[in-house]
């Protein structure tokens, strides 16, 4: 099960540890969900999910400084003996001294923020969303393509390597090599990042691995990016259909996510780098209402129309 380290949270969203005297190395959050304890501290503790990181906003706080104190101890002291992994206090509110003792004697670790109670939700969610995130490794080349991010797969030595740099040289970014692990972060959202390894380098058969970044610059490579379309490179079958047309889109499944696939047949003569940009670029026009296929077989269709029309004329 993936998990991301309490210690890692703590860096990413610049937390106050409140609780320096807890050992937070050993805890993990396994979740991206977050509760936030108002119910709880009502009393309420049915259904309470412990496992989740706790948020405690401003409208929790104001409840509980209206607590008294025997009930302070006992609604404090119920909530401590689950297995939260840290409670995080929002708008830099600071827990009360029984709340801080209680923490305390339940090693629980009790954190501290400046953002808003909303603000805080929002980034902690995403950003748990996409370190939880299903994963899974393929073989294959991810780019970034005029911000269409292009999946190139296929046999080992058939030109991915090669494609991609020259994508590199006409402006486009490389994302990963050889390598991409792909997080599924929603339904419809499949995002690509390389393994530390191999960050930004490339492999080419009879030179070695290329430092893209270092040769390229800066502007030539990125971490992350959306996997909107995959291409598989393929040796060019004489005997097998290829499609010409385009009108029906053919998919390729990851992590559950259907992505549009073009297979796309390699022969001398054939330059890679402009079919991908090619194929990118119509890819981006058919997500934005227009489609040429369809577009074609509109105007055959007039046109065989006003033929009829004319032979019966």
């Amino acid at each position: 099960m993936a998990s991301v380290s309490l210690t890692r949270i703590i860096e990413k969203m610049k937390l106050e540890n409140l609780t320096p005297e807890i050992d937070v190395s050993s805890i993990r959050i396994t979740q991206p969900d977050i509760n936030r304890p108002a119910l709880q501290m009502a009393g309420y503790f049915e259904h309470f999910d412990a496992t989740r990181l706790q948020i405690i906003g401003f409208v929790e706080y104001t409840y509980m400084e209206g607590l008294s104190q025997e009930r302070k101890r006992e609604i404090y002291g119920e909530l401590m003996t689950y297995d939260i992994p840290c409670i995080v206090f929002c708008r830099e509110l600071k827990p009360d001294p029984i709340f801080m003792e209680t923490a305390l004697e339940h090693h629980v670790p009790l954190l501290s923020t400046r953002k808003s109670t909303s603000a805080f939700m929002a980034e902690i969610i995403r950003w748990l969303n996409v370190k939880l995130a299903p994963c899974i490794s393929v073989h294959g080349v991810l780019v970034d393509v005029y911000g269409e991010g292009v999946l190139i797969t296929g046999e080992s030595g058939i030109g991915k390597s090669e494609a991609a740099l020259e994508l590199i040289k006409r402006g486009h970014r490389l994302v990963t090599d050889d390598v991409v692990e792909l997080r599924k972060v929603s339904d419809d959202t499949l995002i690509g990042t390389a393994p530390d390894i191999t960050k930004h380098f490339i492999e080419l058969r009879g030179i070695g691995i290329v430092d893209v970044k270092a040769l390229f610059g800066a502007s030539s490579v990125k971490d992350t990016q959306n996997v909107d379309l995959v291409i598989r490179l393929e040796d060019w079958d004489k005997d097998k259909e290829y499609d010409r047309l385009g009108l029906e889109e053919n998919y390729t499944e990851y992590l559950g996510n259907k992505i549009v696939c073009h297979n796309i047949p390699i022969r001398p003569g054939r330059n890679l780098a402009v079919i991908c940009e090619s194929a990118a670029v119509n890819h981006r026009q058919k997500k934005m209402g227009y489609n040429a296929a369809q577009e074609l077989y509109t105007r055959v269709q007039n046109s065989l129309a006003k033929r009829r029309e004319e032979g019966e004329d």
